[in-house]
């Protein structure tokens, strides 16, 4: 099978490529790359005026599957991946059961072949039930092909047992990704602690619930030689944190989902239950430190944490509602609201922190577009508009604050593979 995609810009930061140009694919594989490209019966993308971009990759994603079907399965998450313009999606472990062997990696692997429509990544826990006690068994999972640890949704509170976690991953070479919140400082809280909170009479969560934990962490990472990676980073001192890790050299990422970077705790006064995520919506100088964060590589990916949840969990009272949002459908017009169109980021940059820096930290040969790579390729019209409408959403999750916003610069076509499975902002299956 053959396909030309043609007159478009490709914007390909692995390989410093920025230019007009065109891409075919032959048999699911980059073929070749360059001006007035044809060939006899390939199926023809036209892109002029689009964007060609390596297929972005998000890093932290909840399928739910196995034993949350209600909320999310292997089928419609990657479905929503492919309508929100991702051919890649890491699945964290906090499914039930708890993805802590080397059987559920593979269920999860087979299931994703079987009926997923993007490459689907899976993560491993840290700990046995990511119960926090005993170490799974990381080198197995790694064997079956866990692309990174993590407990996420759960805090590994043991020290020790954290350090034993980061020794054990070095020798697979496996970053740790990092759930960072102290439950105790967290108490019972549901949303950021300030102004605001006092203000809608809702119990806050201060920034130090995360920020000892991001500070510890750094230290065991530098103790042990680990990789380490903050998902969900949302406050200003989380974000100095790193980048004074970075400045020593150590092997620590971090990444920022679009609502953190979209949305301020100011929201929370409509109770809408879908601003209730964790870490919690941060005051205005965290929204600003997390985009100049961005802006000057201290975090180097976006990712969604797209926790999707059936209607009649969010349907209560806010106190208690699940934390959660779903973003996959959203992320990257969200991105081009808030970063690309007033500056903050250049297309390549942004393309870089969705594509091949998440396709780095988690060791895939991923997230370019030379000759010979896979054939994941992310089409975006930045003039294009739409309304959000979150009823239209592939995700079984419809638990997003963002209905009704208008975003301009959306993803138009996902190739997986060779395979076209978006178009047009509909899925093509």
């Amino acid at each position: 099978m053959k396909l030309l995609v043609k007159g478009g810009k490709i914007i390909d930061p692995a390989n410093n490529f920025s230019k007009a140009a065109d891409i075919l694919v032959v048999g699911g594989k980059i073929s070749a790359v360059g001006q007035n490209l044809c060939a006899d019966g390939a199926e023809i993308i036209d892109a002029q005026g689009k964007l060609v971009c390596p297929g972005f990759i998000d890093m932290h994603v909840h399928l739910r599957e196995p034993g949350l079907e209600a909320k999310e399965t292997i089928a419609s998450g990657t479905r929503a991946a492919a309508r929100g313009g991702f051919t890649g999606v890491a699945c964290m472990p906090n499914t039930k059961p708890v993805v802590d062997s080397q059987a559920l990696v593979e269920f999860i692997k087979s299931r994703a072949a079987a009926q997923g429509v993007v490459n689907v990544y899976p993560i491993g826990a840290i700990t046995k039930g990511s119960a926090g006690g005993e170490l799974a068994e990381i080198g197995d999972m790694k064997l079956a092909g866990a692309v990174a640890v993590s407990d996420d949704g759960h805090p590994v509170t043991n020290s020790q047992v954290m350090r034993l976690a980061m020794e054990y991953t070095k020798m697979f070479d496996l970053p740790v990704i990092s759930h960072c919140e102290d439950l105790d400082l967290v108490a019972d809280g549901v949303m950021n602690e300030g102004y605001y909170s006092t203000v809608y009479g809702l119990k806050g969560i201060s920034r130090a619930a995360e920020e000892v934990m991001v500070a510890r962490d750094i230290m065991l990472a530098e103790l042990t030689g680990a990789r380490l990676h903050i998902a969900h980073i949302s406050t200003a001192g989380s974000v100095e944190l790193v980048r004074m890790a970075k400045k020593k050299g150590l092997k620590v990422s971090a990444e920022a989902t679009p609502h953190h970077f979209a949305l301020t705790d100011e929201v929370v006064g409509s109770y809408d239950t879908s601003t209730k995520v964790n870490p919690p919506l941060r005051g205005t100088d965290d929204v600003k430190a997390v985009k100049e964060g961005l802006r000057d590589g201290t975090i180097d990916v976006i990712a969604t944490d797209h926790a999707p949840h059936a209607v009649e969990e969010k349907d209560v009272e806010y106190n208690y509602a699940p934390f959660g949002i779903v973003g996959l459908e959203t992320a990257v017009g969200l991105a081009f609201r808030e970063l690309v169109n007033p500056g903050i980021l250049s297309i390549e940059e942004l393309v870089r922190k969705m594509s091949c820096s998440p396709a780095r930290i988690l060791g895939l040969n991923k997230g370019h577009l030379g000759v010979g790579a896979d054939a994941d390729i992310t089409l975006i019209d930045p003039d294009r508009q739409e309304i959000i409408d979150v009823n239209k959403f592939a995700s079984k999750g419809k638990n997003s604050p963002f209905g009704g916003w208008k975003l301009t610069g959306l993803p138009v076509a996902t190739i997986v593979g060779g395979r076209v499975v978006m178009r047009d902002r509909e899925l093509v299956l």
